[in-house]
């Protein structure tokens, strides 16, 4: 009958003791002090981790030594979905070659791009080519684990921001918000060109002159140009939504608005259109009393009856 096997372990107590040399050992050495250094070949290239002979040709190397750094490039790498107690991470992470900046060897290091679950597949941020700085240990002994890992470089940040601000609208908007608190579009005639503006403005953009004259437009208009919008708003409909440009009858601009009553891949250049006022209990000093245009029903206007106000 077969005896069952006994586990053999081969130990050093105390830990293996070995001389590193004068090349390994400034390396260590630099590690210990929080910097990178490579040493250069008689050909000129820098390896990192330095190396007594270079590996291309068997010479020695120089003995001159050069800081590189502190970051570097990942060349290429390897993502560990599941790492054992022996990784340096508990954590997904990924085994990088890092070409240090002023190196032309890459050095192999754990590069942590922060916590994920354990199975979890590569992130999309992990890419050939990205940039990386070293984690250094706040207590250092000279080994490569002096550097906790690498983290990729900060390239995006998320700031919050609110900007608080109180908008005058000068004399002709309060004029034309007036008219709206009382159910009536407003406008202003052009001495110049005879067009009417809506929203008044107290000038004309085409002509630059002040405008003064009154004109009460109707509720009706024409679709001139809109766009159908997936991103949600809360002066809205459901999404999708139609804003759209308006030419009001009468004006001589187009004003922007909701378009809603009917779904928005119907709405169309020409379609003729009417203001959908809220509830009058509702009314105040703003453009929210109207809610959006609606469809009339009434032909539509040809194209090149607007192709002017596009």
């Amino acid at each position: 009958m077969p005896s069952e096997a006994e586990p053999h372990v081969l130990e050093f107590p105390g830990g293996y003791t070995r001389s590193v040399g004068p090349v390994i050992g400034r390396f260590l050495t630099e590690l210990r002090d929080g910097r990178l250094v490579g040493v250069r070949t008689a050909g000129g290239r820098v390896l990192v981790p330095p190396t007594e002979y270079d590996p291309d040709g068997g010479e020695a190397v120089t003995g001159e030594f050069v800081e590189v750094g502190p970051a570097g490039t990942v060349r290429t790498w390897s993502w560990v979905p599941r790492p054992s107690p022996a990784h340096p991470l508990d954590r997904p992470f990924a085994w990088a070659l890092i070409a240090m900046d002023g190196a032309d060897t890459a050095l192999l290091h754990a590069l942590d791009l922060g916590e994920f679950e354990t199975g979890a597949p590569p992130p999309k941020a992990l890419r050939t080519g990205m940039r990386v700085r070293p984690k250094w240990r706040a207590e250092r002994s000279g080994t490569i684990a002096d550097i906790e890992c690498f983290r990729p470089e900060v390239t995006m940040i998320n700031a919050p921001s609110r900007l608080a601000y109180e908008l005058r609208a000068g004399r002709a908007q309060d004029r034309f918000l007036e008219g709206i608190a009382q159910g009536r579009i407003l406008g202003h005639r052009c001495g110049v060109c005879d067009q009417v503006i809506v929203p008044m403005k107290g000038l004309c953009p085409r002509d630059g002159v002040p405008t003064t004259e009154e004109v009460e437009l109707p509720g009706t208009g024409t679709v001139t140009t809109f766009a159908v919008n997936n991103l949600p708003d809360p002066r809205a409909p459901e999404v999708p939504f139609v804003s759209a440009y308006i030419l009001l009858d009468g004006a001589g601009l187009t004003m922007l608005a909701l378009v809603a009553g009917l779904p928005a891949d119907r709405v169309r250049m020409g379609m003729r259109v009417q203001a959908a006022w809220r509830p009058r209990e509702e009314w105040g000093p703003t453009m929210a009393n109207i809610k959006w245009f609606e469809p009339l029903d009434e032909p539509d206007v040809p194209f090149d009856a607007i192709r002017d106000y596009l």
